[in-house]
């Protein structure tokens, strides 16, 4: 329950639940936030994968390529991060580890998002090189590359210092 009459101390701050109650709500939470990252990251990545196959490909400088290959490599390293979770769950599933698999889980959607940031910077560059053929392709992505750190990084570390912050006062 968590009601506040069941609590011994009301003053409690937080839900009474038990450890397994916790990982459960977790772990629900955790699969919510990566249905809408594994959706982006299967788009992003499919369309990765067709762009070798355009006839334009061909016409690509050197770097361009290696940009796309950097690419891939990144769209496939954050697919498995942000796809990890849910076959680390099921590998352990019936084992009592729920609390560790929700911990780990959480770590590896982390790495994820590490890693679908540097995906996203990656495939911003290749496309404003060829579409630009200039360095304004660098600065745009290095903006982008702020914003995204900006709304995936700064803001809850920024909400997390001013709730630790208040909770000390």
């Amino acid at each position: 329950m968590t009601s506040t009459a069941h609590r011994p101390d009301r003053r409690r701050p937080g839900r009474d639940e038990t450890p397994e109650e916790r990982a459960d709500r977790r772990w629900t939470d955790l699969l919510q936030e990566l249905r809408v990252a594994q959706t982006g990251v299967q788009i992003l990545f499919g369309f990765l994968l067709a762009v070798v196959f355009q006839p334009r490909f061909a016409e690509l400088s050197d770097t361009d390529r290696t940009i796309y290959v950097v690419t891939v490599m990144l769209g496939s390293a954050t697919a498995a991060a942000l796809i990890g979770p849910v076959s680390y769950h099921r590998l352990l599933t019936g084992r009592r580890l729920k609390p560790q698999t929700v911990t780990w889980a959480s770590r590896m959607t982390v790495v994820g998002l590490v890693l679908l940031f540097c995906t996203m910077c990656s495939a911003l560059l290749l496309i404003l090189r060829v579409a630009l053929h200039n360095s304004v392709a660098l600065w745009l992505v290095g903006g982008m590359a702020l914003w995204f750190l900006i709304c995936w990084f700064v803001f809850p570390a920024w909400a997390l210092a001013r709730s630790s912050s208040t909770r000390d006062t």
